[in-house]
């Protein structure tokens, strides 16, 4: 009897002490915390309870950390209505609304999170991740009525949710304290606007303050932050029902992200060895672009230039005198009216934060030629680009009001800018332009090697009789005394160079110093001994060229003596050596700028003007005012309007 007796007292005992351990992180309808009481998370991280913050000596029901950093808070309930002494109390009621009252039980500071449905079992849980949880346990299926990560303060934890709820309209956003001893709403705002493509905002009273510019598959464009990275993983959810950003701890670490009341950004890592917490990483405005539209519509802002503000490409000053007074919220205008019926083209710039996406609209499955097209399509698009710049971009972003508040930084993303077709003149560089300049390129490419292919062939096949025409030339090499001297006699202002020059000045014919081979035979960069380059003219051995056509072409050239004709400086003839020396040409060929996409916007019409004219006079000086006549027998392959029309852009 005595021991029944003593194993019913030992499991009453047991079961007192397993229901406290149970209840020890929750609060049920029929309990009160009062201040000193506390209620703690299981993993024993955080707790809940009535603190007061730094100098003050106002009490308020917050989150704190326990494990760590002790007293470090999290999260204020009660952060507008303090309660001046110790005689505040924490309760749960029976609908699910939290409430806090004072010392005469008044409601200071309730949840409103009641439900009208009955009957109800709630409860109130603080989870290991540092949320408040307002449990309706009346189904088998649990169902949160309120949670504290619906409103943040200013600390944002791991597995928030910072964004807005469309169904139920609830914003979710970061506001700093006053003080560190007041954690009441300071004056800064941290929140995503959900009109046209979100973004990140910060807003000061009713002024916007700050823009972190639009997410682009891996992070508000903005932001310093690192995705991925092996401490934590970010997410960026945007669907019918919510658009919220949160993040993930991904090993051991603890870490919080704090506005402070002055509207810097830290987020700091807790560090074991030390004890401490260690700044991460800041964010902060810049002093020269910190404000919203500091450079007005279509300009650009850079902090480490001065002045900060541009233009952007295609635009200018709208108000010149403001600017020079630097003032530059007027912004820029554009240098050419964009005028539908007479086509727009788009120019890309790299490196920038998007202008504000509010008023832009976006699709995520579009491709950028896409894109590309719908904006064309539209008279009043001003610009577009991808929206997400993973696995080489995708998506669509098209913008329709004015660009404002683009900022420069080292961003990689493109941005294709509507202006009018005469202001880029034919120099394009959108997407389906430069496809158009591939498929050309790749037709080029194939003619080309089906023809070099026939050129082999032919080559293989007349080996043998050009292996009997350089015996033949091989004779004709040998130069007597006779015909030396009359070379000199005709040629007597034209140098003799020794060919033990011109090997040094070549590196020996080195293929490093080869620059080009025609008819003749190859050309070689040298460098006399004065220091002067030339470009050294070698006969070659398979060469159909001889003796005659070497000296008839050392007489010609030296007689002619123009600006725009290359200079003959001298030449050499030793035993089988045949070679000319000519002026080098610095900017080599045309042809280089001419056909090559990038070189060519560098010929814009001034020059190529003055380079028909360069021609011109060369062309009339050989067929009129020289002393010999030459005859152009080269044929060409564009009739003389599609020539320029095609390269020089008029007739």
């Amino acid at each position: 009897m005595e021991i029944g007796y003593m194993i019913l007292l030992f499991s009453c005992v047991l079961f007192l002490l397993l229901s406290s351990c149970a209840t020890l992180n929750t609060i049920s309808t029929n309990q009160v915390i009062k201040d000193g009481d506390t209620i703690v998370s299981d993993d024993n991280m955080f707790e809940l309870g009535f603190f007061s913050p730094g100098r003050s000596k106002n009490r308020y029901v917050g989150i704190w950390y326990k494990k760590i950093s002790t007293g470090t808070v999290v999260w204020v309930a009660n952060r507008e209505t303090p309660i001046t002494d110790k005689s505040g109390m924490l309760e749960l009621s029976r609908h699910g609304n939290l409430l806090i009252r004072s010392g005469d039980n008044t409601v200071i500071w309730s949840s409103n999170s009641a439900i009208s449905t009955m009957p109800v079992v709630v409860v109130v849980q603080l989870l290991d991740t540092g949320n408040l949880v307002v449990w309706d346990r009346s189904t088998k299926n649990e169902c949160v009525i309120w949670q504290s990560f619906d409103h943040p303060g200013n600390t944002f934890l791991p597995g928030m949710k910072f964004g807005k709820d469309l169904a139920t309209g609830r914003e979710r956003v970061m506001i700093p304290w006053k003080s560190v001893d007041d954690p009441s709403p300071g004056e800064y705002l941290h929140y995503i606007d959900t009109n046209g493509y979100p973004q990140m905002f910060v807003r000061q009273g009713s002024v916007i303050r700050w823009r972190y510019g639009p997410w682009n598959g891996l992070k508000f464009q903005g932001l310093r932050l690192k995705n991925p990275n092996p401490i934590y993983s970010v997410q960026f959810v945007m669907n019918e029902k919510e658009i919220y950003f949160k993040y993930e701890i991904k090993s051991s670490a603890v870490q919080r992200v704090v506005v402070l009341p002055d509207d810097i950004t830290v987020r700091l890592r807790w560090m074991d060895q030390t004890q401490e917490w260690t700044v991460h990483n800041i964010e902060a405005p810049t002093d020269s672009c910190g404000g919203y539209g500091l450079c007005g519509p279509y300009a650009s802002c850079n902090a480490n230039r001065y002045p900060p503000c541009r233009c952007m490409a295609g635009f200018k000053p709208q108000v010149l005198d403001e600017w020079d007074r630097a003032n530059w919220s007027s912004g820029c205008e554009r240098k050419r009216a964009l005028v539908c019926e007479c086509g727009s083209e788009f120019k890309k710039i790299s490196g920038v934060i998007f202008p504000d996406t509010r008023g832009s609209w976006y699709n995520h499955s579009m491709t950028l030629e896409e894109c590309e097209m719908a904006c064309r399509m539209k008279c009043n698009c001003t610009a577009y680009a991808n929206s997400d710049i993973r696995n080489g971009g995708s998506g669509c972003l098209l913008w329709f009001d004015e660009l404002m508040d683009t900022t420069e930084n080292d961003d990689k993303q493109d941005l294709y800018i509507k202006l009018a077709a005469s202001e880029l003149a034919g120099k394009q560089d959108s997407p389906s332009s430069l496809n158009k300049k591939k498929r050309v390129f790749t037709a080029v490419f194939l003619t080309t090697s089906v023809v070099l292919l026939l050129f082999m062939v032919a080559y293989a096949c007349i080996k043998k009789q050009k292996r009997l025409h350089m015996k033949e030339r091989e004779d004709r090499y040998a130069l007597d005394k006779k015909d030396n001297s009359v070379w000199m006699e005709d040629l007597d202002e034209l140098p003799l160079l020794s060919l033990n020059k011109i090997v040094k000045a070549t590196d020996n014919f080195s293929i490093n110093k080869k620059i080009g081979e025609g008819g003749f035979g190859p050309v070689y960069k040298g460098v006399l001994e004065d220091g002067q380059e030339v470009a050294v003219k070698r006969l070659s051995e398979t060469s159909q060229q001889g003796i005659e056509e070497f000296k008839n072409e050392i007489i010609c050239i030296a007689k002619l003596q123009h600006r725009n004709l290359v200079k003959l400086l001298g030449y050499c003839n030793h035993r089988t050596e045949l070679i000319l020396v000519y002026e080098y040409m610095t900017n080599k060929s045309l042809d280089l700028y001419l056909f090559d996409e990038t070189r060519s916007s560098m010929l814009d019409w001034p020059k190529r003007f003055n380079i028909i004219q360069g021609m011109a006079r060369g062309i009339l000086y050989l067929h009129q005012d020289s002393r010999l006549q030459i005859i152009h027998r080269d044929c060409w392959k564009f009739s003389e309007n599609e020539f320029f029309t095609k390269y020089f852009g008029h007739q």
